[in-house]
């Protein structure tokens, strides 16, 4: 029995993003374990399990000493800062020619090379002799990280129905939870049954690695971008994609029609103005896009995700807790991560965009505050075991708070671009993620020492302050096409409440699109269309059409 066009269309997504999933980065002078928690701004599983394994890796004796990074001093503690951000380095320059390989060869092309660019990265680091060689690991993993980053939600806007777009572009962060979990659980066995031994490091850094083999031939079978094939004239191809995709193949389905034509109307308008870089900022609507993506990337750094991530353990070893169990701590919080994530998958279509992201920041900033007086109760020297636990439970639940923010920041950015400058409007978002990640890695050791449990304090201001940008700045794109979103944005008022937008209700546009409508569009639609239309009415077959 053949696949449904529902299922067909997510397990290519799920491929997708589980090619695009790596470690964690670490950047402190203390050397802590980072808490296996799902960061929003990097990519799926490859990303999340590199983002969580780097943690327990820079804390291991013998990787220590193969890197001769043994010393407490200042440039000891500097080299073991730079190896960990050296990643969010790799992932900011690999954005732009990322979007570049996406315009001119595909966006599944460009998944494809950058995963063997993964590959050479992960091979680097397991079979590092000195700390240079893993440095470079690191920036080449993280090179593919960053494209890895911008290309998966891309092929995943492009290839979706309006009503379960969101379910599918939040896939990224769901399983970017599933390679923070198995890099949890990795590294607390390796760790706890290879303590001081070379393969307390090199395997969980080996791991990495296997996912990516075999799924980098799975995304050779993948169906291309419809949008993409349509952007450089294969119409036909585009048509037997969406048919594929959406349509158990019948290129004369109403819905596939339907999303043929508008497809193929706004790409014929945007075909009049070049795909530059510069058509980015002439249009008041483009510029607004992506400084929205823009602000919401440094916001999604501003809940306090990188900092709680590297100093977190700090805290749990001042009140006693070892290494080991540390680490089966943060592998507990992956779980309920995933748990999270799971749920924001599920629901993200239902609940829109707006409410899960002014809702979740607003609870950041308020676990934050328990974060800060459980910290400075304990700088005082005045903290307990009940305290210590009561900050674990916190921490587990801003994880989960958290989950909403990290898989938008990159659901959001891909879908409100139109197909001419999505790709490279994207690599600035991205790219704004990893420059604001990287600034957070780096000030928060000097800040936090210097300022102790006060440093706490921007990141309860940010929370709220986050949550209010989002009410007042972030449209509702719940539902609509992509095709849509350049008017849409045109016409509705930068001060979201003023502009009295009713939401589009699930399936609402691909009924439309059956019917003959396209949502801001007016009377630009082809009388062919309309014609066949009429004659899809007469003949029943619209309201036969199991796709909607």
């Amino acid at each position: 029995m053949p696949l449904s066009p529902k299922a067909y269309t997510l397990l290519c997504g799920c491929f997708a993003a589980t090619i695009h999933s790596p470690i964690r980065t670490l950047s402190n002078a203390t050397r802590p374990l980072a808490m296996s928690h799902n960061e929003g701004q990097l990519g799926s599983a490859l990303y999340g399990y590199d983002l969580g394994v780097i943690a327990s890796v820079i804390v291991s004796p013998d990787f220590l000493r193969v890197t001769g990074l043994e010393g407490t001093d200042t440039k000891t503690e500097n080299y073991i800062g730079f190896i960990t951000s050296s990643m969010l380095l790799g992932a900011f320059c690999g954005s732009i020619p990322a979007s570049m390989l996406a315009d001119k060869f595909s966006r599944r092309i460009g998944i494809t090379v950058y995963a063997v660019v993964f590959i050479l990265g992960g091979t680097l680091q397991t079979a590092a002799p000195n700390k240079e060689m893993m440095m470079a690991g690191r920036f080449i993993a993280g090179f593919s990280i960053g494209g890895m980053c911008l290309l998966v939600p891309l092929y995943q806007s492009e290839i979706s129905l309006p009503r379960f777009r969101g379910r599918l572009t939040t896939l990224q962060q769901f399983f970017l939870g599933w390679g923070a979990f198995l890099a949890g659980w990795i590294a607390y066995g390796c760790t706890r049954n290879q303590y001081g031994k070379p393969m307390q490091w090199r395997l969980p850094l080996a791991f990495q690695m296997v996912p990516a083999i075999p799924l980098l031939f799975v995304v050779l079978v993948l169906p291309e971008s419809p949008r993409w094939l349509m952007i450089r004239g294969r119409e036909e191809e585009a048509l037997q994609v969406l048919a594929q995709l959406h349509a158990r193949g019948d290129i004369h389905d109403p819905l596939v029609q339907g999303e043929f034509y508008e497809m193929k109307h706004k790409v014929e308008g945007e075909a009049a103005v070049a795909a530059s870089w510069g058509e980015i900022f002439k249009k008041p609507e483009n510029l607004r896009k992506v400084m929205l993506g823009i602000i919401l990337q440094f916001s999604v750094q501003m809940t306090g995700v990188s900092f709680l991530q590297y100093y977190g353990p700090t805290i749990y070893g001042k009140v006693g807790y070892s290494t080991v169990t540390t680490l089966l701590l943060g592998a507990a919080n992956s779980i309920l991560g995933l748990i999270t994530q799971f749920t924001v998958c599920a629901w993200i279509d239902k609940l829109g965009r707006r409410r899960p992201l002014i809702i979740a920041n607003i609870l950041s900033g308020s676990f934050f505050i328990g974060v800060m007086i459980i910290s400075k109760k304990f700088s005082d020297n005045q903290g307990t075991a009940t305290m210590a636990r009561a900050f674990v439970a916190i921490c587990w639940l801003w994880n989960m708070s958290f989950s909403p923010i990290g898989s938008l920041s990159w659901a959001y950015p891909v879908e409100i671009m139109n197909t001419a400058i999505r790709a490279k409007a994207v690599a600035i978002t991205s790219m704004a993620c990893w420059i604001s990640n990287f600034m957070i890695g780096q000030v928060s050791p000097t800040a936090f020492s210097k300022l102790g449990w006060k440093y706490f304090i921007l990141f309860v201001v940010c929370g709220f302050t986050n949550s209010f940008t989002m009410w007042a700045l972030f449209p509702e794109t719940k539902g609509r096409t992509l095709e849509e979103m350049d008017e849409y944005f045109r016409t509705t008022h930068w001060f979201v409440p003023l502009a009295k937008v009713e939401d589009v209700q699930a399936g609402e546009r691909e009924a439309q699109l059956v019917e003959g409508k396209y949502p801001g569009m007016g009377d630009a639609i082809p009388a062919s269309r309309k014609e066949d239309v009429a004659n899809e009415k007469a003949n029943g077959s619209i309201e036969e059409n199991e796709s909607i």
